[in-house]
């Protein structure tokens, strides 16, 4: 019984500038044309895998991970600063915009999960 997808590599990555001195790591895999997904990494502090890529059929999904403000690969690292729950929800939201999608589904673990229910409630119509 296969419980993830294999391993597959980014077809894109990118910094995204999110104001009050932030920018955060956003990459892309799977399928360009697929059913967006974003991965909402755990933490507070944590940041994204090359595994959970493999959470999502490659062949299906549009596979969008981030590492939120402070983790990771954005930038400043472990910064705190301008660091709420409500700035990681106008980045999910800014994410959405950067990347031309108009409704995506939300997936986190842990801390993860808390923040895509928190954009979902506070973003009902760019959910599914």
């Amino acid at each position: 019984m296969r419980i993830l997808y294999p391993d597959i590599h980014p077809y894109k990555e990118q910094m995204l500038d999110v104001g009050d001195g932030h920018s955060i790591y956003i990459e892309e895999s799977g399928n360009a044309e697929g059913l967006p997904v974003l991965f909402v990494h755990g933490g507070p502090g944590g940041g994204t895998s090359n595994a959970q890529r493999s959470f999502f059929n490659p062949e299906k999904y549009r596979i969008i991970l981030f590492d939120q403000r402070g983790c990771g690969r954005s930038q400043p690292h472990a910064s705190v600063k301008n660091n709420t729950s409500w700035d990681l929800v106008a980045d999910i939201e800014r994410i959405r915009e950067a990347l031309g999608i108009e409704e995506f589904i939300v997936f986190g673990g842990s801390w993860g999960a808390t923040l895509a229910l928190i954009y979902a409630q506070a973003h009902p119509d760019r959910v599914r």
